[in-house]
């Protein structure tokens, strides 16, 4: 479409100039640099500063596209990041390491440039022992520290995949979301597939600081065997998770084996420990299985069903923030836009650092016309995630508030993203940039018909019907100024048809300084 055509986001272009400078740079002067991890020589484009500033502008929407923080048990966390810690001391690059435990059932964890390093609880409750946990986050510790990440952005394979949004959800309804501007960078970073040998050396290297921080390195063979059998097994939240961006395979377990060899010593298992410091989160696991079930029907909108198990999940779990959120979806899905309301309110009360519960409370406020209130809502949804939804509703709160100019931005903003959204955001960012720069998509060029009547050709060039188009025809006709003003009623999407100016040119007559100019024009899209 051509609107698509001529918007990009400022962050796009931003990121595809500073790649073009740096790419022009290392094409001047050759930047290899020694990798910490590994030894080996390689070209290192993205400097450390760089690392660092991209992970920790990353490291927030990241940990949000990935619902949010795990806030009940804090205590959790507080654990994961002492085991990150002591790791990371061992490790061969210092940076600004930190662990947090992500609030999702998917079996995950990742790592971004920079030391920012993430795993959800749906992991946690698969391993047995501190030194398993101690084999994933000395695993991604390594994918930080050999500049994994950052190597994948220098082969262009992050960049790539920005031209697409990042889908949040993939229900099929008017509120499915996608992230847009620089956020999609972090979402792209998390999901990115490490090459074959990224992931034998974040093994071997990562057991290396598993013996150097007193753990026992064997815990990653046993780690890397359960993988292969759940691989194995093809369970789907293990394929969305930790098998999509690390695939684990019979290469990696015998290449653990022959790392734990090479060691030659053992260490800390604790397994007791382990099981003492999520047992809160194990005893809760029931609540979180009825809410992964829940959320598996809403999608194919068995509302009945997913209330029934949304109950027992917050019965079960009555502090978990999560659960009022997907009662405020469920609602909005309903259209109850008061029930809803309250909904995402008690989802606040129980964390307020999450953007879906004040994106959904935003857009519950706007449906009751609550238009100030929903506005706040959204903007605060947005600095904590960017989202299409968040953009377009902001887009239209603005245009009902006459503010012409920052709707057409949020639109801009959200039609990015494709989609249901994308496109309803395209619709009215097209509306009314056609009212305000008719001549972008309807070009006018002077003919003469066989009769000698002066004709314009008008060219839709926009995926929108175009209405009350209207053309001035100005010329100077045998030494006299002349203006005429006709107007089109309807044109379709990419036609073109002839308009009259009624005006017929003899051949003794001197028509001079001809303009034909769109005056105004409406976008109809019914």
């Amino acid at each position: 479409m051509l609107q698509r055509q001529q918007t990009q986001t400022g962050f796009h272009m931003r990121i595809t100039k500073l790649f073009i400078l740096v790419i022009l740079a290392s094409c001047l002067a050759t930047s290899c640099a020694v990798n910490p991890v590994t030894g080996k020589n390689e070209l290192s484009i993205i400097s450390e500063s760089q690392e660092l500033a991209i992970g920790a502008q990353q490291y927030g929407p990241s940990q949000q596209s990935q619902g949010g923080i795990y806030s009940v048990d804090s205590a959790l966390t507080d654990y994961v990041n002492e085991v990150g810690q002591r790791l990371a001391a061992v490790s061969d690059r210092q940076l600004p390491y930190e662990f947090i435990v992500l609030n999702d059932s998917v079996p995950n964890a990742w790592a971004l440039p920079g030391g920012k390093i993430a795993i959800n609880r749906g992991l946690l409750m698969q391993l047995d022992s501190e030194a398993e946990l101690a084999a994933v986050l000395g695993h991604e510790i390594v994918h930080a520290a050999a500049k994994h990440g950052a190597n994948a952005m220098q082969r262009g394979m992050v960049l790539q995949g920005l031209l697409s949004a990042t889908a949040l959800s993939t229900a099929d309804s008017e509120y499915a979301n996608y992230i847009v501007g620089g956020a999609q960078l972090g979402a792209q970073l998390i999901s990115t597939k490490y090459g074959r040998n990224a992931e034998l050396e974040a093994d071997y290297y990562g057991m290396q600081y598993m013996a150097r921080a007193g753990y026992d390195p064997a815990a990653a063979i046993n780690l890397q065997e359960t993988f292969v059998q759940l691989s194995e097994g093809r369970q789907s939240n293990w394929l969305d998770g930790l098998f999509a961006s690390h695939p684990p395979s019979i290469n990696r377990v015998n290449a653990n084996k022959q790392t734990a060899a090479e060691i030659g010593v053992q260490g800390e298992v604790n397994a007791r420990r382990y099981m003492s410091k999520t047992a809160y989160l194990a005893d809760k696991q029931p609540a979180y299985d009825a809410f992964d079930e829940a959320a598996a029907l809403a999608k194919k909108n068995d509302l009945r069903l997913a209330n029934l198990n949304l109950s027992k999940a917050i019965e079960l779990e009555p502090e978990e923030a999560r659960f009022y959120g997907l009662k405020g979806d469920i609602l909005l899905t309903q259209q109850k836009y008061r029930e809803a309301d309250q909904a995402f309110s008690t989802a606040l009360t129980k964390d307020d650092g999450y953007y879906e519960y004040y994106l959904g409370r935003g857009l519950a406020k706007s449906k009751q016309g609550m238009m100030q209130a929903a506005r706040e809502d959204l903007i605060r949804s947005n600095e904590l995630l960017p989202t299409a939804v968040a953009a377009n509703a902001l887009g239209e709160i603005s245009l009902n508030l006459g503010d012409r100019s920052t709707a057409k931005s949020y639109f801009e903003s959200a039609m990015s993203a494709g989609g249901p959204v994308g496109r309803k955001a395209g619709n009215a960012f097209l509306k009314i940039d056609v009212t305000d720069n008719p001549i972008k998509y309807l070009t006018v060029k002077p003919q003469l018909s066989d009769d000698r009547e002066l004709l314009a050709r008008l060219s839709n060039t926009s995926s929108a019907r175009m209405s009350e188009v209207s053309l001035e025809f100005l010329a100077t006709l045998n030494g006299q100024s002349v203006r005429r003003v006709v107007t089109v009623r309807s044109l379709a999407s990419r036609a073109s048809g002839n308009v009259s100016s009624g005006w017929k040119i003899r051949e003794t007559d001197q028509l001079e300084n001809l303009n034909i100019k769109v005056l105004s024009a409406a976008a109809n899209f019914q």
